[in-house]
C-alpha cells in the first residue's frame, strides 16, 4: 500500500472531495474515483428503496453545502447501500448511516465535516446530519419525524427534505427504541464494530436500506 493510500483518511475535511477519491483510489477503483470528484449540484435529488418502499429527498446545497456535498459523496459511493435504520423514535427521528461492513465504516470514521450554519428549521421530513458536538460530522443522517425545532439551536443543520414517500418513513419498525445508555435499542458502538452481523442477530426487524442513488436529470 503507497503512503498516499495509507494517509488518505487523514486528510483535512476541506479537501473532502480529494479524500473520498483518494480513498476510493486505494482500493484500484479509478472510475469511481473519477466520479468522485466532479461537482455536486446545487440541488440534486437521491432515491431511496426501503424494505418498506421508496422515498425521495431532495437535497438543497446552500441550506447547508458541506452536509450537502458529503451526503452526496456517500451515495456516490453506495455507503448507505444494505444500511439499518438502527435508531427511529416515534414523533422524533428514523437515524441511519453506519454502513453494514465494519471496515468501510472504519474508513469513514475520521473523515470529520466543518458545521455549517443552521439556516433551516428542523421541520417534519427534513435531514440533518447526526453529530457529537462542533465539527464531528461523518456519515448518520437522520430524518425528522415531527416539527423538531429544538434542534435548531443545538446545531443541527438541515441540508434536504423529502418530497416524495414520508408515508414509508412513517412505517420503519420503531419498537426497539433508544440505543444505550438510554435503552435497550441498537447499540451504536457494536454496530461499527460487528456490523449487520450484530444487528440481524440482536434486531432482526429493523427496516433497512436497499440502494440510494442520485436521481439522474
Amino acid at each position: 500500500m503507497s503512503a498516499m493510500c495509507k494517509h488518505a483518511r487523514f486528510l483535512h475535511a476541506a479537501a473532502a472531495g480529494l479524500a473520498i477519491a483518494i480513498l476510493v483510489g486505494c482500493s484500484g477503483e479509478k472510475e469511481a474515483a473519477r466520479k468522485a470528484v466532479k461537482p455536486v449540484p446545487d440541488v440534486y435529488r437521491a432515491v431511496f428503496d426501503t424494505s418498506k418502499g421508496r422515498f425521495v429527498v431532495e437535497v438543497i446545497k446552500s441550506w447547508a453545502p458541506e452536509g450537502a456535498e458529503r451526503f452526496y459523496r456517500l451515495i456516490e459511493q453506495k455507503f448507505y447501500d444494505d444500511a439499518r435504520f438502527f435508531r427511529v423514535l416515534p414523533n422524533f427521528v428514523a437515524q441511519f448511516g453506519i454502513n453494514g461492513d465494519p471496515k468501510v465504516s472504519a474508513r469513514w470514521r475520521n473523515l470529520t465535516i466543518p458545521d455549517d450554519p443552521v439556516t433551516q428549521s428542523n421541520k417534519r421530513g427534513t435531514l440533518a446530519f447526526a453529530m457529537a458536538g462542533p465539527n464531528t460530522r461523518t456519515t448518520q443522517v437522520f430524518i425528522n419525524l415531527a416539527d423538531n425545532e429544538r434542534l435548531d439551536d443545538a446545531g443541527f443543520a438541515p441540508f434536504g427534505r423529502v418530497v416524495e414517500g414520508m408515508e414509508v418513513v412513517d412505517k420503519f419498525y420503531d419498537s426497539y427504541r433508544d440505543g444505550p445508555p438510554r435503552g435497550t435499542g441498537p447499540d451504536q458502538t457494536l454496530i461499527e464494530k460487528f456490523g449487520n452481523e450484530y444487528l440481524n442477530s440482536k434486531f432482526p426487524r429493523l427496516d433497512y436500506i436497499i440502494t440510494a442513488r442520485i436521481q439522474e436529470e
